[in-house]
């Protein structure tokens, strides 16, 4: 089935309020209806970010509890006031250096979904799990978890992101090739958890040292639906290079 395809920039720690402002003004008008485009933004950028007409805004985490005593921590209710829609979960930078785990993600997962709140969801394995073969141990064992109480109805209402950490920021990237095996059995992933009607509803990204000029041929495989890009959509000429690579 057709599935449209879904580009979200993730930010990290970048960008200004006022950065935000200026990157939101260049490249909002240049979106077109060739794919969804989107940037994750710290949370102090996403009120700026939404003064954006086209662009999906996303936050980059999102606590699992309504409220409490969770210093530093914002919840859905937070983002759904600034009519945040959508939310990044389980990053590897989130589980490498937040103490992010499994579990957690699922619960976020579930609050998200409860209110109304799109998710991206990232797997991926580190090098040395990728050396020794466990790619797709480690990953089935991360989406299941993920999808742990998720109703069959609110699964196509999220986006899974394959990120292998041994090509986020590193400048190695996984050839079309490996991206489109290890997204394809992710698909397969979510079959056996639910069916396959289901599995060819959601949206599968590859991310990890994207650039424009690989994109198109991304894009080409039959289980990659999108791209989660992290330097190259910090540059406003990049981010547009990447619209321009769909046209």
């Amino acid at each position: 089935m057709a599935r449209k395809p879904i580009i979200v920039g993730n930010w990290k720690m970048n960008k200004t309020i006022a950065e935000t402002k200026e990157f939101v003004a260049a490249v909002d008008p240049k979106v077109t209806d060739k794919a969804d485009w989107g940037i994750a933004t710290p949370y102090l950028d996403l009120q700026a970010a939404k003064a954006a007409k086209n662009l999906i805004v996303a936050a980059e985490d999102m606590h699992f509890k309504d409220s409490g005593a969770y210093t530093g921590a914002v919840s859905a209710a937070m983002l759904k006031e600034i009519n945040v829609e959508w939310t990044i979960l389980g990053h590897s930078e989130r589980r490498q250096y937040f103490g992010e785990t499994d579990e957690t993600v699922n619960l976020k997962m579930i609050q998200a979904i409860n209110n109304g709140i799109n998710p991206i969801v990232c797997v991926g394995e580190s090098l040395e799990q990728y050396e020794a073969n466990e790619t797709k141990d480690v990953v089935k064992t991360q989406v299941v978890a993920a999808y742990k109480d998720i109703a069959k109805e609110d699964v196509e209402k999220t986006v899974i992101a394959y990120e292998p950490i041994w090509a986020i920021g590193t400048g190695k990237t996984a050839t079309n090739e490996i991206a489109q095996d290890v997204c394809g059995y992710i698909r397969t992933v979510v079959a056996d958890l639910y069916d396959q009607e289901t599995a060819d509803k959601v949206r599968i990204q590859y991310g990890g040292s994207v650039k424009p000029a690989g994109l198109a041929a991304l894009l080409e495989q039959p289980d990659i639906d999108g791209a989660l890009v992290g330097g190259a959509s910090l540059q406003v000429e990049s981010y547009i290079a990447m619209i321009e690579a769909l046209n």
